[in-house]
């Protein structure tokens, strides 16, 4: 596949996918970290106080019913939102030898993992209030440096991934990578456990995120010098300011559906995630370990389902089974919602929620990011500009912006009530999101994009029938 072309450039082959899915590995695993155990380090429950956690920054809520762990993370997520559409204008319009994307990976992916690192450890002095700065500092810059890796490396997967094919089969790959790394960083609490009784809780905890970074940087390195982006995208420089692509952008109306779905999916999802350990110990009664466990088990269960959705979508489209995907992940939020009840063991619970979301979890970790992709390429075909790195900067956007909310919501839902209330609460919330997201996405007008591109190429597969 090497020697063929698209458009000018040549075809991904299997390495090339290889090693951008590597890439998608490291981040995965550096954004993981963050996303699970930000609000469990610095907001620990009674178990891990009894365990001799220290209480680094200010508890409870403090205005409004907002925590500051929720402040603080609110402000990180708002200020990754507005840098991330200047970081893909920049890249977008970037003129190198090296291409458009290549080089803000290259510089990125060592200072986005020391940030990692720093977000839990600097904030470790004897004064709430200086650890509350320190922290606010911290994840600010965190969110800098995982745009500026980011942002360009999700605009890669359309000028990479030049037919439909192989849209979908990287999108395969680096979904695959995506929750491998996810679930190393749930590892945290498991290796932290063995190196607790010479560390204490916290000094185990931050030397298991160090060497995690470690790795992950390493694999970040890999696409950033093992790729050649000019041999397969096409790095034709972008003349739009930043505020007039980020309007043609937002003017395109699949991706205002797309965009909306994406947001209420990150909400729910995100909540998910960030209370995952918080109903393992507190509403199952299990230890924290067995997060990477269920997380673990939740993956190699969706694995298997990666080939039929991977075949599914190009026969049928990807259209109907991302909203199947969409109402079949609210089983597994509403199942969340009542574990721990009815007298069942906490061990069934965790493998039934994690085989309900095993499903969702291969089809929304695979066919969301092609789906994009064609948007993407169906936008550069009507307007004769490629602007796919403001495209993937406003995916992120959505991200940022549902991971926000979510963690604002999660925080504030989660100290509701006694028993565990407050966390079954936040599982409900997040089934209600997804719903609504489900809903959203069957508006996206799959037959219309597809049949753009393949006017323009021929290559147009399956479509939306509906």
């Amino acid at each position: 596949m090497a020697g063929e072309k698209a458009s000018g450039t040549r075809l991904a082959d299997k390495r090339v996918i290889r090693l951008f899915a590597i890439g998608q590995l490291g981040w995965a695993i550096l954004s993981g970290i963050v996303s699970n155990w930000l609000v469990y380090f610095y907001m620990p429950s009674d178990t891990m106080l009894s365990r001799g956690m220290a209480v680094f920054i200010t508890q409870g809520a403090v205005f409004a019913g907002l925590t500051v762990i929720g402040i603080i993370t609110g402000c990180g997520r708002l200020l990754d939102g507005f840098v991330d559409p200047f970081i893909a204008s920049q890249s977008d319009r970037l003129n190198s030898p090296l291409g458009r994307r290549i080089p803000f990976m290259r510089g990125a992916a060592i200072p986005f993992g020391v940030m990692t690192v720093l977000v839990f450890v600097l904030p470790g002095t004897g004064s709430e209030t200086l650890n509350n700065v320190l922290l606010f500092c911290c994840l600010m810059l965190f969110y800098i440096t995982l745009s500026l890796y980011c942002t360009p490396f999700n605009a890669l997967i359309p000028e990479l991934g030049r037919t439909q094919e192989l849209r979908i089969d990287l999108s395969t790959h680096i979904s695959v990578t995506y929750f491998l790394g996810t679930a190393l960083a749930y590892l945290v609490t498991t290796v932290a456990a063995y190196l607790e009784p010479a560390m204490g809780i916290a000094g185990a905890f931050r030397i298991t995120v160090a060497v995690l970074a470690a790795v992950a940087v390493a694999c970040m390195l890999v696409p950033a010098f093992g790729i050649d982006e000019t041999l397969y995208a096409k790095a034709e420089p972008s003349s739009t300011p930043m505020f007039q692509s980020v309007a043609k952008t937002f003017k395109n109306h699949d991706f205002q559906v797309f965009e909306l779905s994406d947001v209420l999916y990150w909400v729910a999802i995100t909540m998910f995630q960030t209370g995952m350990t918080y109903y393992i110990t507190e509403l199952m009664g299990l230890p924290d370990s067995l997060s990477f466990v269920f997380f673990a088990a939740m993956t190699l269960i969706s694995l298997l389902f990666y080939a039929p959705v991977n075949m599914l979508a190009k026969r049928h489209g990807k259209k109907r089974i991302v909203a199947f995907g969409f109402f079949f992940f609210c089983a597994a939020f509403a199942v969340t919602s009542v574990c721990g009840m009815f007298g069942i063991p906490g061990m069934v619970w965790g493998m039934l929620v994690a085989v309900l979301a095993a499903v969702p979890m291969a089809i929304l970790g695979i066919l969301p990011q092609a789906v994009l992709a064609d948007i993407a390429e169906c936008d550069a075909l009507e307007t004769g500009e490629r602007r796919e790195g403001m495209f993937y900067a406003a995916r992120t956007f959505s991200m940022t912006l549902g991971q926000t909310l979510a963690m604002i919501l999660f925080t504030s839902i989660s100290i509701l009530g006694e028993n565990g209330m407050g966390y079954r609460a936040t599982a409900i919330v997040a089934t209600a999101f997804c719903l609504i997201g489900g809903l959203v996405f069957t508006r996206y007008n799959e037959r219309r994009v597809l049949g753009t591109i393949g006017g323009a190429s021929g290559e147009a597969k399956g479509g939306d029938r509906a």
